[in-house]
């Protein structure tokens, strides 16, 4: 059982596809859904071996601002991720599926809008407890509002997403909800200012009906072709349709942290220390290593799946 919880956003920059195999349905390759709702989810596997993989690739570590060597490094991977091989000792790292929060879908102003509803806010509440910082998230606001100071209106009442329209009112709720998550999702780079901006303006809570409506129909859907070498036309029977999450989707997930599962001192290598709890250390090392960027998904080859991290300052 993990001791310690730490929320985290991913924010898509390139299409993600975290497929879940094919399907004889409309799409070839679907994304990953949750069973129950049909929202689109990253499992928390796939996630982790992400991860994972972003830390081998990093030229250097740091714990407690030391600078790892080579083989603490690889130690300190084995001990938090798990070992690649063998089943010696579990990590003491693991993450929670990551949760769809906003999604973007064209609006007829404001170019596009990001959405959430109810259900999925008062979902994140209810995950965030876990951390103990639950207490740090504005009120939910009711379903068909939009920050006071939307960009989105048509007139007073309606905004316009894709071809449907929706009688909305402004909401100080939605306004202070608007700020809060402008402030805690995107990274704090300068280059995120103007989509800190767009986001207090352009953020629409829709009834949970409706989001579900556009989570799964306004996915992005791209055929693909496979091209025969010898021929240079296309493959019999290689047309196919793949489904992405669409760039400027915003996911939410928790990184759960347990003390070393290894018994003695000699083999926790660079989370040995006197006193204080080891599951700290293990976040501490995970959060200070933790690339602003990561690949997820597949498709990499072709740009998909470039996700930015942002870990909140809420509670510090």
């Amino acid at each position: 059982m993990f001791k310690l919880a730490r929320p985290f956003f991913l924010l898509v920059e390139t299409p993600l596809h975290a497929g879940s195999g094919s399907d004889l349905g409309i799409v070839d390759l679907p994304i990953q859904r949750e069973k129950h709702t049909g929202f689109p989810k990253v499992e928390a596997s796939g996630l982790k071996g992400c991860i994972k993989e972003a830390f081998r690739e990093l030229p250097q570590m740091e714990l407690n601002g030391k600078v790892l060597g080579e083989n603490e490094r690889k130690q300190a991977i084995n001990l938090t991720f798990g070992p690649d091989e063998g089943d010696l000792h579990a990590g003491a790292l693991g993450f929670t599926d990551a949760r769809l929060l906003l999604f973007p879908v064209r609006s007829a102003r404001g170019v596009f809008a990001w959405i959430t509803c109810p259900r999925v806010l008062h979902r994140m509440v209810q995950d965030w407890q876990l951390t103990g910082l639950s207490k740090e998230m504005p009120p939910v606001p009711q379903a068909g509002s939009v920050p006071e100071k939307s960009q989105l209106l048509v007139d007073d009442q309606h905004i316009l997403l894709e071809e449907y329209a929706f009688k909305v009112q402004k909401s100080a709720d939605c306004s202070k909800l608007a700020e809060w998550l402008a402030g805690n999702v995107l990274p704090r780079a300068q280059a995120y200012n103007y989509w800190r901006e767009k986001m207090k303006q352009n953020l629409v809570v829709l009834a949970d009906d409706d989001f579900s409506d556009f989570v799964h129909l306004a996915t992005e859907v791209i055929t693909r072709t496979r091209i025969d070498q010898t021929t240079g036309t296309v493959q019999d029977g290689a047309l196919f349709t793949e489904e992405y999450l669409p760039a400027e989707s915003v996911l939410y997930a928790l990184a759960l942290a347990t003390p070393i599962f290894v018994e003695k001192n000699k083999d926790k290598a660079v989370f040995v220390q006197n006193g204080g709890p080891e599951e700290k250390l293990v976040m501490d090392f995970w959060a200070t290593n933790l690339p602003s960027v990561i690949q997820l998904g597949g498709n990499a080859t072709i740009g998909k799946g470039l996700v930015s991290i942002n870990i909140p300052e809420v509670g510090k």
